[in-house]
């Protein structure tokens, strides 16, 4: 997976098309496209897409720093195809217009290229389950939440302080199936998606495919597979978050899996204070 990375970053490099081919990229080196974005959003702190327009736009800044006449050659040059389009990015990345730049020289932000390197260290003690599910029914109570990398979710924290004390004693009663207790579930979201895109976030339990559904509750429907399923124990939600970039860093590159679409669930085992026991479980396919 690291090889298959850096070719990536090599594509970035030399293709300037408005739009990767990176389905066509991941089914050429054996792998899925979903997983290939995963792993580089994880391993590179920043999903492929805004990785693609940083990288461009630092080399047009040095174009258009440099005294390149027409900005449209610039724009073309990079993959965009008007000068307006070209425009938006260009300030996105900079915070000033390409004739700014062309006239003042800058100020310019610069986004090196990337070079991934395995560095396997245990830095994250992982204990990993390995299992198979049938359909899961997933019910709940579900919001579209913003997706936040580091620290509590605000707006996951007030959806659950929103639920009356008896509703969390109704959804355990109405658990009949693994994986059990309360579950945290986030799902609708692209592989890669930058901080802030919303997602959907479900605060319930699981149920065999044939159980009765309560009409007031939500429903998430997952097709059977396999899981991998990691305990953590530690401050929260610290550790939670340090065991998700863990397992990009340190277990799949090693291991004989990949990512397939699929919701992550994170099931509480204990809380006491701010410490927590909990499993994170990824859907998983073989490599």
């Amino acid at each position: 997976m690291i090889g298959t990375l850096n070719a990536l970053v090599d594509l970035v490099e030399t293709d300037r098309a408005e739009d990767l081919d990176v389905g066509g990229f991941a089914r050429a080196h054996g792998t899925t496209e979903y997983h290939l974005r995963r792993m580089f959003s994880a391993l590179a702190g920043m999903p492929l897409s805004e990785y693609v327009r940083r990288r461009r736009m630092t080399l047009a800044g040095a174009e258009l720093a440099a005294g390149a006449p027409h900005i449209l050659d610039v724009a073309v040059r990079h993959g965009y195809g008007s000068v307006e389009a070209f425009g938006r990015a260009f300030r996105a990345v900079h915070g000033i217009g390409p004739a700014d730049a062309r006239r003042d020289g800058g100020p310019l932000r610069t986004q090196p290229t990337l070079r991934f390197r395995l560095s396997v260290e245990g830095s994250i003690p992982m204990d990993v389950t390995i299992t198979t599910t049938p359909e899961l029914v997933l019910v709940g109570h579900a919001a579209r939440v913003p997706l936040i990398h580091e620290g509590a979710n605000p707006h996951i924290q007030a959806h659950i302080a929103s639920m009356a004390p008896q509703e969390h004693s109704r959804l355990k009663e109405l658990n009949d199936t693994e994986p059990s207790g309360i579950l945290a579930v986030t799902a609708d979201i692209a592989p890669d998606a930058p901080e802030g895109t919303e997602l959907t976030y479900l605060h319930g339990v699981s149920l065999r495919p044939t159980t009765p559904v309560p009409a007031d509750l939500d429903v998430l429907r997952v097709e059977p597979g396999a899981w991998a399923v990691f305990a953590a124990t530690g401050p929260f939600p610290e550790t939670l978050q340090s065991l998700w970039a863990a397992t990009a860093t340190e277990w799949f590159p090693s291991n004989p899996w990949r990512l397939r679409p699929g919701p992550s669930i994170v099931r509480y085992l204990e809380f006491t204070g701010a410490h927590a026991s909990c499993e994170l479980w990824l859907a998983i396919e073989p490599a």
